[in-house]
């Protein structure tokens, strides 16, 4: 790992000198002042004026880590920890956000919370997502109730889908092999496939994209194994939109997916190989409409309605079926270039079979409000009055004032934040099959950021220290889920490096500390580093080479119910892309895991050593 390390830092070092030489201050991208960010505010806002450290993963980025699942592009980002990303493909997920659990990030796609009310804490898969079929996701951490409601209390990870083409008919198609091997079986058997087709259009007012992709995987066992056993996984997916232009004023769209997924894992308890199976299906239709009455305001409408289908095969073997409908409807008004306002109310209503089928309803108004004053103060407030079905009613409020000192050619920003946040009991806490409690009440968060940013043409270097409070929160106990008594506190230090070091060099890094007390905090590193080194070597060719640390952690072995500490380890991945055939063709090649580490991510389940994979993506 110390000779990983180092081997980066004479990189670094080397690249440094490299693009010091070839800087040229006329021909640089003028990009990190211009770029503007949406899911803090839900307004297009200069960075400069947001007072949230937004990550936003742009299309160029997704671009340039074709091949990898969302789940891997996530995780290398700041504050965020997705365990399992680094297993065989279709491993369970474990999203970890500020030393939170996956029930704390609320995942939205085009503007509509997703959520599984059939799973035991409504989380969404990620496994379902097809990175491919995304042109951006923006990430912002923290308390962020106000706007979005339930669940958003560590990060809202607000995914944008790809556009219809603006031409008659245009078709993207993408696809990939790789290896599935661990680092002490290295064969190179190609056993990861990937497939994804688009065909969209624009004619007058009329546009329309249909899609399909799928995956699949028979490489490697879900549990560490001397066998020569292995466990398969595909998914599926379906994707149909049609939006149509009623005026410059009036756009609809509505939408269909359907997913299918199948893993073969093995039994955890015991740890030994089994032949069980999970089958999940999703079905999502969905609206979104615009109506502008003005240039400075637009009345918003955002439904959709989920079918989740899940059936456990095993010596437990078990179904959920669940679905829920969400409509968001907001009215967006900018009074002038300073104020901007927000008032809304989101309805969502989820159900699951159990003995019976079981529904909970959320009523939520709120409002926000946006302050960009012309000398540098800014201003965020918002407050949400949450009114739930089973528990009654409940308040959440933010206060995000920021200061900007205008340079030159750049900025220095003071940021800050107090936010509060909920997270409602699933269904299956309060209806499910084992300890079920219906007097449950809602988890709540508390928020503290304080921050800096500074920013140029060329480059952004931010640093924020988090103080997150959880109170109320679910457990399960010896009776079956209960609210836990006592505290849960989580703090950190979040550092962002983004600099355009030469025209076509580009160095991007980030570094977390999280420490969690109240529990045993498993599987949440207390130092985490991620950084990446990207080079255009030409107009048609791009490389890079992404280093990632992940510190010690504890873990629990639930055969023994006992803490396990986990030894930190270090990954080196490569890119590498060159277009042909007048750029519509594209040739990527992806190697994980380049120093073939032997690390542990979950006790007792596999992980991936060295691993290869090529592909084409090809344009018409």
């Amino acid at each position: 790992m110390n000779k990983q390390f180092l081997s980066l830092c004479a990189i670094t070092l080397a690249c440094t000198s490299i693009a010091a030489q070839e800087q040229q201050k006329d021909s640089m991208v003028l990009q990190k002042l211009n770029e503007v960010v949406v899911t803090d505010s839900r307004f297009e806002l200069k960075r400069e004026n947001s007072g949230k450290t937004v990550i936003k993963i742009t299309a160029e980025e997704m671009q340039r880590n074709q091949g990898k699942t969302v789940a891997e592009i996530i995780t290398t980002k700041s504050g965020l920890e997705i365990t399992g990303s680094r297993g065989r493909e279709g491993a369970v997920l474990g999203v970890y956000a500020r030393g939170g659990r996956g029930k704390q990030v609320l995942i939205i796609i085009d503007g509509v919370r997703v959520s599984d009310p059939s799973s035991s804490s409504s989380e969404y898969d990620l496994r379902l997502l097809n990175a491919a079929n995304i042109e951006s996701i923006e990430i912002i951490k923290g308390a962020a109730s106000t706007l979005y409601g339930t669940n958003a209390a560590t990060a809202v990870i607000n995914i944008t889908t790809i556009k219809a083409s603006k031409q008659a008919i245009a078709g993207n198609f993408q696809s990939s092999v790789g290896t599935q091997q661990t680092a002490e079986k290295q064969d190179y058997n190609a056993s990861e496939f990937s497939n994804t087709a688009l065909v969209s259009g624009t004619l007058s007012k009329f546009n329309y994209q249909v899609g399909f992709s799928n995956r699949y995987s028979n490489g490697l066992s879900d549990i560490v194994t001397t066998e020569n056993e292995k466990d398969p996984f595909s998914e599926y997916s379906t994707d149909i939109k049609i939006g149509y232009n009623f005026s410059e004023k009036f756009t609809v769209q509505i939408y269909g997916n359907q997913t299918k997924l199948r893993t073969d894992y093995d039994e955890s308890y015991g740890l030994f190989d089994a032949p069980y199976q999970f089958l999940s299906q999703q079905e999502r239709v969905g609206l979104s409409s615009k109506i502008a009455y003005n240039p400075k305001g637009s009345l918003n409408i955002n439904a959709a309605f989920a079918q989740y289908d899940s059936e456990n095969i095993s010596a437990f073997p078990s179904n959920f079926v669940g679905n829920n409908f969400t409509i968001d409807v907001f009215n967006k008004y900018a009074f002038n270039a300073e104020l901007f306002t927000i008032l809304g109310v989101n309805y969502i209503q989820d159900e699951s079979e159990f003995t019976e089928l079981k529904k909970i309803t959320i009523t939520d108004p709120y409002a926000n409000l946006v302050y960009v004053s012309p000398i540098g103060v800014n201003l965020n407030v918002g407050a949400r009055l949450n009114t739930n079905s089973e528990y009654g009613s409940k308040v959440v409020y933010n206060i995000n004032p920021s200061y900007v000192y205008k340079l030159d050619a750049g900025y220095v920003k003071v940021l800050s934040s107090y936010a509060t946040s909920y997270i409602t009991p699933a269904l299956t806490q309060l209806f499910g099959f084992f300890g079920a409690n219906p007097e449950l009440q809602p988890e709540e968060n508390r928020t503290i950021e304080g921050g800096l940013e500074f920013a140029t043409n060329t480059l952004r270097l931010s640093t924020l220290y988090f103080n997150r409070n959880e109170e109320n929160p679910i457990v399960y106990g010896a009776n079956g889920y209960e609210n836990g008594e006592g505290f849960i506190d989580a703090q950190g230090l979040e550092i962002e490096l983004d600099w355009q070091m030469a025209t076509d060099f580009n160095w991007s890094a980030n570094y977390t500390f999280t420490e969690r007390k109240g529990d045993n905090a498993i599987r949440i590193p207390k130092h985490k580093i991620n950084t990446s080194l990207a080079y255009k070597i030409s107009d048609k060719t791009f490389s890079s080479v992404n280093y990632s640390y992940v510190g010690e952690r504890l873990d629990t072995d639930f055969n023994t119910f006992s803490e396990v500490p986990l030894e930190a380890f270090s990954l080196v991945n490569i890119y590498l892309s060159h277009q042909i055939l007048s750029e519509r063709l594209k040739v990527f090649l992806n190697v994980d895991n380049l120093l073939n580490e032997t690390y542990t991510e979950v006790v007792g389940f596999t992980t991936r050593g060295r691993n290869v994979r090529i592909g084409l993506n090809l344009s018409l």
